[in-house]
């Protein structure tokens, strides 16, 4: 599937939840009102939107929330969409609270790969950061997943942590970015660092250059040289230090813009697809999905509604399946050629990230 300016468009973020078991003060803190149950995609129709998704071409999803393994039977989901015809990998992002409760259950599902959002290892700066202090749970449930035999990477958001009032090393101290490095001596893991983008609570911090990021590691780590094996089907660039297990990544929105090469679309946990993060325009695939049917959805005992047949196999599936793949087809197409993230005030998206999906 091509956009109108010829990108290929083949990978899927497919958010399943607001909620989420940290406050982080970027994203959702303490306070931020969440979307009802009812509003929020099934399981079903989550299927169904990547059943139409790979019939034009997505190969590739990840599984995000808010904190996908707050919802039950998330693992289950992995399941259902690597049985899809066309996805070819399934992945998921977590912040790694539950991860170690859920390992087993997500290699059962199949999953393909797991990312773990973890921006500082310092206890006390994680508490401000998350409102929790679950940094022991996080790195016990990082070191299992390490030695399983899938990808795993560390997703660091590149907050100047010095001008949030947090700690971010005084003399004689590592810098905080450093820490993180290290994680990738001597455990197989890619540590990423993601540069701050200005939606929602965003807005409020400053992020770190990752030129100037990629100056400071180099000079600590005199040695550091390009990667240019695949880790995986995003935009990240990476970077080998001699003796190490794991990578060094940079995800660089604002210092090191890849627009030209994005291969992506979002879809929301109500359904609306995003073809980029700057910009409210979509649409909204729910509204497809459900066409006046709400009443087809009961309360069945569990946090899932059951899902009405015409959603896999029903009498009215091959319908709903058509009317999907052209709005997908339309959305994609009309897919920005690029953000606007250095000129703030273009800016037109206004919901926070945890609506969005990370």
């Amino acid at each position: 599937m091509k956009d109108s300016k010829g990108r290929i468009i083949d990978y899927m973020r497919i958010s399943i939840t607001d909620r989420c078991n940290l406050r982080c003060r970027y994203c959702m803190p303490h306070g931020i009102r969440r979307e009802p149950k009812q509003e929020i995609l099934s399981m079903e129709e989550i299927q169904a939107l990547a059943t139409a998704a790979a019939a034009l071409g997505i190969r590739r999803v990840k599984v995000t929330g808010g904190e996908p393994l707050v919802r039950r039977d998330c693992c289950r989901l992995v399941a259902m969409l690597k049985s899809v015809p066309g996805i070819e990998a399934v992945t998921i992002t977590t912040n790694g609270v539950l991860l170690e409760k859920y390992l087993e259950p997500l290699m059962e599902a199949g999953i393909d790969g797991i990312n773990v959002s973890l921006d500082t290892l310092d206890r006390e700066t994680y508490r401000r950061i998350t409102g929790q202090d679950k940094i022991n749970e996080v790195l016990k449930a990082l070191r299992a997943a390490a030695a399983l035999p899938v990808p795993v990477k560390i997703n660091a958001v590149s907050v100047d942590f010095g001008k949030m009032g947090e700690p971010s090393g005084g003399p004689g101290e590592r810098p905080g970015w450093q820490a993180l490095v290290e994680l990738a001596r001597d455990l197989a893991v890619d540590v990423r660092f993601i540069e701050m983008m200005p939606i929602g609570f965003g807005r409020q911090f400053e992020t770190m250059n990752h030129k100037r990021l990629l100056e400071d590691i180099r000079a600590a780590y005199p040695g550091l040289e390009r990667d240019e094996t695949v880790h995986g089907f995003g935009p990240a660039k990476y970077y080998k230090i001699p003796g190490f297990m794991g990578s060094i990544g940079f995800i660089s929105a604002i210092h090191g813009k890849f627009c030209g090469e994005c291969n992506r679309v979002r879809i929301t946990s109500k359904g609306y697809l995003k073809s980029c993060l700057c910009y409210e325009d979509g649409v909204d695939l729910r509204a497809v999905l459900r066409d006046g049917t709400e009443g087809a959805y009961e309360q069945a005992g569990t946090e899932e509604r059951r899902c009405h047949g015409r959603l896999a196999g029903g009498p009215d599936c091959e319908e709903v399946q058509r009317r999907l793949k052209e709005a997908i087809r339309q959305a994609v197409w009309q897919k920005p050629a690029a953000h606007c993230f250095e000129r703030p005030q273009d800016i037109t998206e206004s919901e926070n990230m945890s609506k969005i999906g990370g």
